[in-house]
């Protein structure tokens, strides 16, 4: 079993290149854009946030065709991705809830 260490780093990687494919995308970057309400010369910066990388990946997984595009073209199982967003600051349900 691996550690949490190189499940983050493999988490990590697998949210780098949803982000780059998002990017690269004319259709998907704005539209992520819009969702997120980043604007395009803020990505570098927000990305360094902590739960930045899992809110690409919440993005990948909730638009199936996306997903399954990327999923395609990347050679990385479906469900790889979405555990992979568990395994990212802010990924999973383990955060308080704000009342």
């Amino acid at each position: 079993m691996a550690n949490a260490a190189s499940m983050r780093e493999e988490a990590e990687t697998i949210a780098v290149k949803a982000l780059g494919f998002v990017a690269a995308d004319p259709e998907l970057l704005p539209r992520f854009l819009a969702i997120t309400g980043i604007e395009a010369s803020a990505i570098r910066r927000a990305a360094a946030e902590p739960g930045f990388l899992a809110g690409v990946l919440q993005f990948m997984l909730a638009h199936e065709p996306t997903l399954l595009r990327f999923a395609e073209e990347t050679d990385t199982p479906p469900a790889a991705i979405g555990k992979a967003l568990l395994a990212l600051p802010l990924g999973g349900d383990d955060h308080e809830h704000s009342i």
